[in-house]
């Protein structure tokens, strides 16, 4: 029988298997939130990353932005330990919290410029669930505050099994993963991932308080990027 250790390491592995043939488009999607920071966040800006993981993808894209602090929230100590390794080269303070995104949020009343979320918003099961916690992404930005997400997106008429369906077929794609490898990700995606459609995710955001909320990249046929600010 495995260890807990173990299986983190492998999961992890694989996973990065996956970042590193860009499988999932983390370079296009990253790359996308470098040039925003970049452009468009303040100088010395506060950035939450929440389920942030290992957070290696995010140090990548924050190295040599203007950021003043890094506030990364995960349920897992492991990822954290890895991240407070890969952040290290920020030059500002990092800030790791253990704990679930949702009640980290809750408890949050400290200020911050842009909060972001990748892959992980559509785990919580309701749509209500999801508008909640937007709306207190919402009350914690400033008026000029950016909120960004990016997550899996079912077609218009499409339901949560469809997207799975639609996870499967992209198999050949993924040439150079295993098939046990794969089987993994499917299962993972049906145990855990409870994905909208693209004007589900938009709507949530009006509804969450945000005066604009628009779809900025769709790096493939799975998973949406998404912009809330006022």
């Amino acid at each position: 029988m495995q260890s807990d250790q173990e299986l983190f390491a492998k999961g992890l592995a694989t996973y990065q298997k996956v970042v590193n043939l860009n499988y999932m488009a983390h370079r296009e999607v990253y790359g996308l939130l470098r040039q925003i920071l970049s452009t468009e966040a303040p100088e010395q800006f506060v950035f939450m990353d929440i389920a942030c993981g290992t957070a290696t993808t995010s140090a990548k894209a924050l190295k040599g932005t203007g950021i003043g602090r890094y506030v990364g929230i995960d349920i897992s100590q492991p990822s954290l330990d890895v991240a407070r390794e890969a952040l290290s080269d920020l030059g500002c303070p990092v800030d790791l919290l253990c704990q679930d995104f949702v009640e980290a949020i809750n408890g949050w009343d400290e200020p911050v410029d842009v909060v972001w979320i990748g892959q992980s918003l559509h785990h919580l099961q309701r749509t209500s669930e999801k508008r909640d916690f937007m709306r207190q992404v919402r009350d914690l930005l400033p008026r000029d505050g950016l909120f960004l997400i990016w997550e899996p997106t079912c077609l218009e008429g499409e339901d949560r099994e469809g997207w799975f369906d639609r996870f499967w077929q992209m198999r050949p794609q993924w040439a150079e993963m295993t098939d046990e490898e794969v089987a993994a990700f499917d299962s993972h995606n049906r145990a855990s991932d409870y994905p909208e459609t693209s004007t589900t995710w938009l709507a949530l955001g009006h509804e969450a308080g945000f005066d604009r909320a628009n779809e900025i990249l769709m790096p493939t046929q799975l998973a949406r990027v998404y912009r809330y600010s006022n």
